[in-house]
């Protein structure tokens, strides 16, 4: 059984389709598309994709009406969508179909709006939303309930915070943010000095979290504010569900940060990195431009532009796919290398004890 989920439209003939994606159609232009869905999902009304190869072969098991391909199938049992970029396509054909609920506009009367705060117009305000005092935010933005907007943030157009968000005082946000539910943008660094009796003193976190456009934030992740200056998170940046990053540093532009990631203090990322799930950055280092970090790899130093790396400490991704290769087997050669040199002690006991002629 299919989720129910709002519909944009009930149906769309193929013609159209390929004309709105601008993609090449092969196949019959009449066919109404009702929906699009996976390739061993997809009903016989529906559009599926097909982005890697390697799921060639369930193509000729698909029950699916249509299919965005790179190429033409052979046989044409399936009407295609020729584009060059299937997945992308798919993704823009799924908007057009389904739209989460999007409440309407207006402030709840359960809402607690500082008199000081300004907001744009379109706003929608939840119950039990907080927004604090001299908070700026501009148009169409939406608030689900529990949201909470400390005093002084500035957030932009096309904001959209789920329940549990919270952005701290001072933060500063740009257009179309979003951010998912118990995201926390600006919470203290951790930072603390050792006194003289071996205690912790913590140390003001003075600085700001500053999330810039088109930037979007998944449940439960942290960006803490910086003890001085700001922690920053670029343009288009994407980040997962349970990242840390901490404080002072700076995430940038159209950057991947994949689940269960950390990243210490006065870490800098480049343009364009990818970080797999579970990636630990070590502090003040940097990561260049175009990286790839694959999961589970501990960083603790910097890192080339365009070098991929992997393992824990990381090191050049085909090198550690030689060496985890080996791994398994070092118990075996460990236990060879022994046999070897006990034989090499027999043999070097037998030449040192034989008579000489």
């Amino acid at each position: 059984m299919k989720p129910l989920i709002m519909t944009t439209i009930q149906r769309i003939r193929l013609s159209d389709l390929a004309a709105r994606l601008g993609c090449e159609l092969h196949g019959d232009p009449e066919l109404e598309i009702t929906g699009v869905a996976g390739l061993e999902e997809a009903g016989p009304s529906e559009l599926t994709f097909l982005s890697n190869p390697k799921y060639g072969p369930k193509v000729k098991n698909t029950r699916a009406a249509a299919i965005l391909v790179k190429e033409p199938l052979a046989g044409g049992r399936l009407a295609s969508l020729i584009s060059a970029n299937p997945y992308h396509d798919f993704a823009r054909t799924l908007g057009m179909f389904y739209q989460p609920p999007r409440p309407k506009p207006g402030i709840h009367p359960q809402a607690s709006i500082a008199a000081t705060a300004r907001i744009g117009e379109g706003a929608s305000v939840g119950a039990f939303a907080v927004i604090g005092e001299h908070v700026s935010i501009g148009k169409n933005a939406v608030l689900h309930p529990h949201v909470v907007i400390y005093e002084g943030a500035t957030i932009g157009d096309d904001f959209c915070a789920h329940s549990h968000a919270v952005v701290r005082e001072y933060c500063r946000i740009g257009h179309r943010v979003i951010l998912q539910n118990g995201v926390v943008v600006g919470g203290d660094g951790f930072g603390f000095a050792k006194t003289r009796e071996g205690t912790h003193f913590k140390i003001v976190q003075s600085g700001v979290t500053v999330i810039e456009d088109d930037v979007e934030i998944q449940s439960l992740t942290s960006v803490d504010r910086a003890t001085m200056g700001e922690t920053r998170v670029k343009r288009g940046a994407k980040i997962d569900s349970l990242v840390q990053v901490g404080h002072a540093c700076v995430v940038g532009e159209d950057n991947i940060i994949c689940a269960q990631t950390g990243l210490a203090g006065n870490s800098t990322l480049g343009k364009n990195v990818l970080l797999a799930g579970q990636v630990g950055i070590s502090g003040h280092l940097t990561i260049h431009d175009n990286a790839t970090i694959y999961a589970q790899s501990g960083i603790g130093g910097d890192v080339a532009s365009g070098a991929v790396m992997s393992g824990s400490p990381a090191f050049e991704a085909r090198e550690w796919l030689r060496a985890i290769t080996a791994f398994p087997k070092l118990p075996e050669l460990l236990k060879t290398v022994r046999q070897l040199e006990k034989r090499l002690e027999r043999l070097e006991g037998v030449s040192t004890t034989s008579p000489t002629t």
